[in-house]
């Protein structure tokens, strides 16, 4: 029972005795805490005092004076990824091995080449009107076709930006048909987003990962499900990426989206991106996939290309040899 409700009781215990309880005019403004909680200020006041002269039992913790305890179902959630999301462990040196970058390896050549990469992208996001980009702190990377190495460039993004001073970053897998993210930083299978999306009852806090790179966060696809499409374009998925967008101004949520031609569902993700980055592989794509991929999405704000698997001789970044079957 709250406290409000034991105030309640002991008044009309008091009534019923005969007691007269003093009426006292509402305090000022400033002195009016209990109103928030839907009782009459003076009337939350006089509840006050009549259980401060109540024996209080050994098993009941005393309020201090003058605080109205909250109901239950009145006390704040915990914000998203502050308590609780939960923290994993990246085993940074694995990752350094695969050719990963990592908060250890500032001065490599791959350290170098993501800061030339991100720095426009944080630039977009830090413009003032007339030349300011609508959510532009919400970055898709994706590809024309499978295997051109977009979830690594994805991951080595979100670690460069999040050894920013001024910036944290979510790392989202919303490759929702073959999700990697997960099993590519050798963490197990984990609930995300479409999970959230599909119940009602859970909130992104009980999907979000919080890891031991500082600032960085993950984000998970969770389960697959046939009509991923239809959910990422629905209104449920419009106001989590709003939230996202929006709730802490110095984030930067990077998505590791599936390739755009093979599939439907970036097509749809990119509609509500700030700025897109399309991973073509050098010697590889053809021309004809990267421009038929441009098209589709030629209505987002600002889309840059990025040549991966490339030699400095080729013109383009070098960002890493991986092994056959990684995207």
């Amino acid at each position: 029972m709250s406290i409000v409700e034991q105030a309640a009781r002991r008044l009309e215990e008091l009534k019923r005795s005969g007691i007269e309880v003093p009426q006292r005019s509402a305090p000022a403004e400033k002195d009016k805490p209990a109103a928030r909680i839907g009782l009459p200020a003076a009337a939350a006041l006089h509840a006050v005092e009549a259980l401060k002269a109540r024996p209080t039992a050994a098993s009941e913790p005393a309020q201090p004076a003058g605080r109205v305890a909250q109901p239950a179902d009145s006390v704040p959630q915990p914000a998203e990824g502050a308590v609780r999301s939960r923290q994993v462990e990246l085993d940074l040196g694995r990752l350094s091995v695969m050719g990963y970058l990592t908060p250890s390896a500032t001065r490599s050549r791959i350290a170098d080449d993501f800061r030339v990469i991100k720095r426009p992208l944080l630039a977009n996001t830090q413009s003032q009107p007339p030349q300011s980009i609508k959510d532009a702190n919400l970055i898709m990377v994706t590809s024309a076709l499978p295997g051109e190495g977009k979830t690594f460039v994805a991951v080595n993004l979100a670690v460069s930006m999040a050894m920013e001073l001024d910036r944290t970053v979510l790392l989202v897998d919303a490759d929702v048909a073959r999700p990697s993210v997960l099993s590519r930083l050798g963490l197990p299978p984990a609930p995300g987003f479409l999970d959230v999306l599909a119940d009602s009852s859970m909130q992104l806090s009980d999907v979000m990962l919080r890891t031991n790179i500082s600032k960085l966060g993950i984000l998970p696809s969770g389960v697959p499900r046939h009509q991923a499409t239809e959910i990422l374009a629905s209104e449920a998925m419009n106001r989590l990426l709003a939230d996202l967008a929006s709730r802490y101004p110095d984030r930067i949520v990077i998505f590791d989206a599936p390739p755009l031609l093979p599939s439907t569902e970036s097509r749809v993700l990119a509609t509500r991106m700030g700025q897109v980055i399309l991973v073509v592989e050098a010697k590889r794509t053809p021309q004809t996939a990267v421009l038929q991929a441009l098209a589709t999405v030629e209505s987002s704000p600002v889309v840059m290309t990025l040549l991966n698997k490339a030699g400095r001789s080729d013109g383009g970044f070098y960002y890493g040899y991986y092994g056959p079957g990684e995207k």
